[in-house]
């Protein structure tokens, strides 16, 4: 996993509530296990019309906004199944930091798990910063600081100190795990001498 670092961007908004992970992602881009080459199904259904034709009034579809590594999103995103698969299509497609004032718990959690920075802020500051969507203006997110910045303000959030490390120094599950390599070597050797019968192959 990429360690995440500041991220400056024009922010791409989405105003809907309660999007779901099938309109992230839909189920018929689930069959792949990689989390590369997704980006194209992300939001397919309203990027695109059913012969496969690019809808050029959709926000992601036109420029910068098909360039933003910012994404602005009504309340409750991620909602619906839990597919890994829909923090994969967003980082694909090259979003890195998703700002709304709710968040489905697993969908949040599966960001961080992703290297995708899901900032949860009140609905106020998710509508002025809407506006810097619109006008076509930069924001960044200082994730170390834990702020962003916008025009001459800047805005704390919240982040779990744990999920916070594990961004900013690319740490995913299996990372974790391989932290502790010389501790599984041990557990595994003195498993080895202590019960070698659990060992023996049939």
């Amino acid at each position: 996993m990429k360690k995440f670092l500041n991220v400056k961007s024009i922010p791409s908004y989405i105003s809907l509530q309660n999007i779901d992970t099938d309109m992230i992602v839909p189920k018929q881009f689930l069959k792949t296990i990689k989390r590369t080459g997704l980006g194209k199904g992300l939001f397919y259904e309203m990027r695109y019309d059913e012969n496969g034709n690019i809808i050029k009034d959709f926000i992601l579809n036109k420029d910068p906004y098909n360039k933003s590594k910012i994404l602005i999103a009504g309340k409750n995103f991620g909602c619906g199944s839990s597919r890994e698969h829909a923090p994969w299509a967003l980082l694909d497609f090259g979003i890195s930091c998703v700002i709304s004032s709710s968040f489905a718990d697993i969908f949040y959690n599966n960001c961080f798990k992703n290297g995708i920075l899901p900032i949860k802020i009140e609905e106020e500051t998710v509508q002025e910063l809407s506006a810097y969507s619109s006008r076509k203006e930069e924001i960044e997110i200082n994730l170390e600081n834990q702020e962003i910045i916008f025009g001459n303000k800047v805005k704390k959030f919240e982040v779990d100190a744990f999920k916070k490390k594990c961004l900013m120094e690319g740490l995913d599950d299996i990372a974790l795990s391989m932290k502790k390599i010389n501790l599984i070597d041990n557990f595994e050797k003195k498993i080895k001498q202590d019960r070698p019968w659990l060992l023996k192959n049939d």
